[in-house]
């Protein structure tokens, strides 16, 4: 008989299983009483049916169910990446585990307030914290602890995030200390506080330095390296282009080193780059980018850990924590001749 994923029960699950009731209860509590093959064989079982009920059954029991849900945008994306493994990091040794739900998209085309449904999905008794990365909107609505990294403008809840503005302003100050004065910026997702504060610290930097800011210097982006070919290409049309590109994220300054290499231009010698976030792709592009780091995996683990203690009825240090940033500086930068 073909059962629906919602209306599985435990008792399906031992009668696929061929073993009684109380060995699958047995698995699901994590008992060491039950042999290996068997508790193979059940954990199989109930990932090909899909049976999750039993985490709602723990919550009803303990009120717990020590699971993190995480909601993330783009699970592939290297930013991501570098988040969980400090997230890893923090419940490695815990008895907690996660459940990752992603848009399934790229940031750029994902839809805006998806994390809304999955949020609803995740409260009902699955979850007992959540963590989103990089909201698409400030409107969520949970009963569970929540932190934010990387939040949306208008967030409420904790949250996690880098020292952006300053982070800009340092990558600013470097080109400018290098001669440059006509110095590109791409923007990063809208909505996003790090989009914002990096946009404040390019124009404060060019205003400490008596540079005037030119909106066509500026283009929107959106963190994808798609977008920031595309608007590398826009920059490089300028009747007077930049000597100098500082890209809000690397994924976006990794799209103006395609763009250059397809223009024919030279890195540094034609073209100065500077990204932000320091990703592991930032070393082994040709030549090394030059990048602000704002300790990724730091985040994702001081995240964590924020959100165990609201999970633990405990309070916060401070509802907001700010990651510092360092200028990290590689290849793609030289001095104007």
């Amino acid at each position: 008989m073909k059962h629906n994923k919602s209306s599985l029960t435990i008792r399906d699950v031992a009668e696929a299983c061929g073993v009684s009731i109380s060995t699958v209860s047995r698995v699901l509590n994590n008992k060491d009483d039950v042999s290996a093959e068997t508790y193979e064989k059940v954990q199989r079982v109930i990932a090909e049916m899909g049976y999750t009920s039993s985490l709602a059954a723990t919550s009803m029991r303990s009120r717990r169910t020590n699971v993190i849900g995480v909601l993330v945008v783009d699970l592939g994306d290297p930013f991501s990446l570098e988040l969980f493994k400090g997230i890893g990091k923090a419940i490695y040794g815990t008895e907690y585990d996660l459940i990752i739900y992603s848009s399934g998209r790229i940031a750029a085309t994902a839809q805006s307030g998806w994390e809304r449904w999955h949020l609803s999905r995740l409260d009902g008794g699955i979850t007992d914290g959540i963590l989103v990365v990089t909201p698409t909107t400030a409107e969520l609505t949970t009963n569970s602890p929540l932190v934010a990294i990387d939040p949306h403008e208008h967030n409420v809840f904790p949250a996690v995030l880098s020292a952006n503005r300053e982070g800009a302003i340092a990558a600013m100050e470097y080109l400018i200390s290098l001669g440059h004065r006509r110095i590109g910026f791409i923007t990063g997702r809208q909505g996003l506080v790090s989009s914002n504060r990096r946009q404040q610290g390019y124009v404060e930097a060019l205003e400490q330095a008596g540079l005037p800011v030119d909106p066509a210097l500026i283009q929107p982006g959106d963190y994808t390296r798609e977008t920031g070919f595309r608007c590398a290409q826009n920059l490089f049309a300028l009747p007077d282009p930049p000597t100098a590109i500082f890209a809000a994220n690397d994924q976006s300054a990794l799209g103006v080193i395609d763009a250059a290499n397809a223009a024919g231009l030279h890195i540094p010698d034609h073209l100065s780059v500077v990204g932000f976030d320091n990703i592991p792709q930032a070393t082994g592009s040709v030549p090394a980018l030059t990048t602000v780091d704002q300790s990724l995996s730091e985040m994702g683990y001081i995240a964590t850990t924020m959100l165990i203690k609201l999970m633990q009825g405990k309070s916060l240090d401070a509802p907001v924590c700010k990651i510092p940033t360092r200028l990290v500086i590689r290849d793609s930068c030289r001095a104007v001749k």
